[in-house]
């Protein structure tokens, strides 16, 4: 191994140049991989964050079959004590409990359905990102109060502006007839059509009155200060919910499973884009490789005819692929590292972004992720085809006869 690894390196340098340039083509093919990764999957964990931010939180306590089939029956019993519970041990006291319901709003013109919400409003802010996104008006701040908090879109279907009455209708938690007469005092928007078009926030106190609901809820939400920290939230939570089996702790995953796919979806063609790329550089490894063996025919000819077998010749042309790849790997990794971790640490704005997202109250720069995964994925995958290019130019020597090798000079 010894010999072969000093062969190989001897022969890389007998063309400096041309190794140079294929060694150049790893390296750039690596920086440009590294970066690109890393952007990727910081924008997947921002939206991620966001999307999850706006309503759904990274974690949410259900009764069990509540997310495959809401119903007002299936509820989570004295909602508001066990939530106050859950915040003294998630560390962070963004925890929230919450009602759902659906009913018939109706306006001096126009009657729409939609999803009615009932939220702490002093806890909703910690766990959700609709509360900073009022565009007129304010956010709920009386527990009991008659007033509601609705989507931009609804609010244009229902022709109400703020201080207008709504009226109230639909079905309590035990059969009986909900009704209310409440105030618009408040109009967000969130840029998501399902949720600017059908959703509609009162106090959840009010809502339990409304709805007969006694002391019971549907949801207690929970958010982590940091994507990374939702693993360690969950171990929290779910330790005070061990001691039940009515009540159930699901994930965002298990929440919006759509998200996952939709990012899977974007991953595999993104994939594709890089996949012609790494081809590009194997190719290029492949046509220096099998130059070098082709024009080093004669030699190797005379090796072997003083014994040499065709298998250390092929070891010692992947040896120099091995010395090229890892040079490439080693230097690329470094510098694409540096670039990420200088993105990561001062964000990457495009213009006239910070504006466009401070619309949907997102941050205006994005931050990509430098963990081992997002910053060696790529050179590693580099590497390998590197390798196996080279495997063409070696399995060659294979067929080589050294009397046909010597008489090719």
């Amino acid at each position: 191994m010894n010999l072969s690894l000093r062969l190989g390196w001897r022969n890389l340098w007998r063309h400096p140049r041309r190794t140079w340039l294929t060694t150049g083509a790893m390296i750039f093919s690596n920086v440009l991989l590294v970066f690109m990764i890393s952007l990727q999957l910081g924008m997947y964990q921002l939206m991620i964050d966001n999307s999850l931010r706006i309503f759904t939180g990274h974690l949410q306590v259900q009764a069990p079959g509540y997310n495959d089939t809401p119903h007002m029956s299936k509820t989570v019993p004295d909602i508001k004590q066990l939530a106050a519970k859950l915040r003294e041990v998630s560390g962070n006291g963004n925890v929230a409990a919450r009602a759902s319901g659906f009913a018939l709003f109706s306006s001096a013109e126009r009657s729409y359905g939609a999803m009615v919400i009932g939220v702490e409003a002093e806890y909703e802010p910690g766990v959700s990102s609709l509360p900073g996104l009022i565009k007129q008006g304010r956010y709920l701040n009386n527990s009991k109060g008659a007033e509601v908090v609705l989507g931009a879109a609804l609010a244009r279907n229902l022709k109400v502006s703020l201080h207008d009455e709504l009226t109230l209708m639909g079905s309590g938690k035990d059969g009986s007839f909900a009704a209310d007469v409440v105030n618009v005092v408040g109009i967000f928007e969130t840029g998501v059509p399902d949720i600017d078009r059908n959703f509609v926030q009162m106090p959840l106190d009010r809502f339990q009155e409304v709805f007969s609901m006694e002391n019971e809820g549907h949801t207690i939400v929970a958010l982590a200060e940091d994507f990374s920290q939702i693993a360690q939230l969950q171990q929290r939570l779910q330790k005070p919910l061990s001691d039940t089996e009515k009540l159930v702790l699901l994930d965002w995953d298990a929440l919006s499973p759509g998200l996952q796919q939709a990012i899977d979806a974007d991953m595999a063609s993104a994939w594709f884009m890089y996949g012609i790329l790494i081809l590009l550089v194997a190719f290029s490894v492949l046509n220096t490789q099998l130059m070098s063996v082709l024009e080093r025919t004669h030699e190797f000819g005379i090796i072997m005819a003083l014994g040499l077998k065709p298998g250390r010749l092929g070891r010692m042309v992947l040896m120099e692929s091995t010395i090229m790849a890892g040079m490439g790997f080693v230097i690329g990794t470094a510098l694409g590292s540096l670039v990420a971790l200088y993105f990561h640490t001062y964000g990457l704005s495009l213009p006239g972004m910070e504006d466009a997202m401070a619309r949907y109250n997102l941050p205006g720069r994005m931050y990509p992720s430098t963990s081992m995964v997002s910053l060696c994925l790529g050179p590693a995958v580099v590497f390998i085809a590197c390798i196996l290019a080279s495997a063409y130019p070696a399995l060659r020597l294979y067929r080589l006869h050294p009397i046909d090798a010597m008489r090719s000079a």
